[in-house]
């Protein structure tokens, strides 16, 4: 018979009040146990670090190790402990009330209830997660006036910490703190689960090709690509050309090349200063290509796209 978050015996823990940001950072050995039987008027997020946490939230149930973040959604009975089996549970959390934007980036997280398990989340992002973290506990405290605390400089903040963000500015300044750790854990853990289905796509090409589109502008080069994603350079370049069935530098021209156009479509910008910020170190070589692949130089693209569109981007200054 499924156990339900309803269905659990125990003194009722209390929901912290609506509005405010709670956030604070956990280590907890069994016997801890939660239990809000007509669930929280806040949202609840759990990072997990250490450990292994078991969460009920009406019909739903999730079990969280490290790397894991867990979403409840307020208004369903929940409940939440140190996992059966488990020595302990480490674990940042925040209460707060969601952003909006937040609704998009979790629901293929969905396990019902309003419970959301983001896992699969690619260890080289933990680190930024855990300072959003730190940063957020940091923020919580603000006063308004002067600069915000700094985080803890200890690579390993003590647990058990907990902080309260009462004014607007310090609640806003930790909202944006978390939205950050929403984010980074529902993109990074949804191109995770993407990489073994991109048909037979190797993940280190994948990842390669994802650092060219991030930032064409960058100094890419294939050793450097190479270095990012852990092969030669030979091997790098052998993978990205047998399986997307161009050299990684001709995938870069074209990165280059689209991101000067979308820079043409909206800025002011000079076309010398969009040759640099896209990553041509000679605005004459950057015309030929540019004319190369568009048939028309960068300013005549320009104003056939602006005549094209209208006026609505011809303001955008920068």
């Amino acid at each position: 018979m499924p156990v339900h978050a309803d269905d659990l015996s125990g003194p009722a823990t209390p929901s912290p009040p609506p509005g405010l940001v709670i956030t604070g950072h956990f280590d907890q050995r069994p016997g801890y146990r939660v239990h809000r039987p007509h669930g929280a008027d806040s949202w609840l997020l759990t990072w997990t670090t250490g450990g292994r946490g078991q969460l009920l939230q009406g019909k739903a149930t999730a079990e969280a190790g490290p790397g894991d973040l867990v979403v409840l959604g307020p208004g369903v009975p929940h409940r939440y402990a140190v996992a059966p089996g488990a020595r302990q549970w480490t674990f940042r959390w925040a209460h707060c009330q969601a952003r909006p934007s937040w609704s998009a980036w979790l629901r293929p997280y969905a396990r019902g209830d309003r419970l959301f398990l983001v896992d699969s989340v690619p260890g080289d992002v933990h680190g930024r997660i855990g300072t959003a973290f730190d940063r957020m506990l940091a923020d919580a405290r603000w006063s308004g006036s002067a600069a915000p605390p700094d985080p803890d400089p200890c690579p390993e903040p003590p647990v058990d910490r907990t902080a309260v963000a009462h004014s607007s500015a310090a609640r806003e300044l930790a909202l944006c703190a978390l939205e950050e750790v929403v984010l980074l854990a529902t993109v990074t853990a949804g191109a995770a689960r993407r990489e073994p289905g991109g048909a037979g796509i190797d993940p280190r090409v994948r990842r390669a090709q994802a650092l060219i589109a991030a930032d064409p502008g960058a100094a890419h080069t294939v050793g450097s690509l190479a270095d990012s994603v852990a092969l030669s350079p030979s091997r790098l370049a052998h993978l990205f050309t047998e399986q997307l069935g161009q050299t990684p530098m001709r995938a870069l021209r074209h990165a280059r090349l689209r991101h000067a156009a979308r820079l043409l479509e909206a800025t002011e910008l000079p076309v010398a200063r969009v040759a640099a910020a896209s990553g041509f170190t000679s605005p004459f070589h950057f015309n030929r290509v540019f004319r190369q692949r568009y048939a028309v130089p960068p300013g005549v693209y320009r104003t056939a796209f602006r005549a094209e569109h209208g006026s609505a981007h011809t303001d955008r200054r920068t």
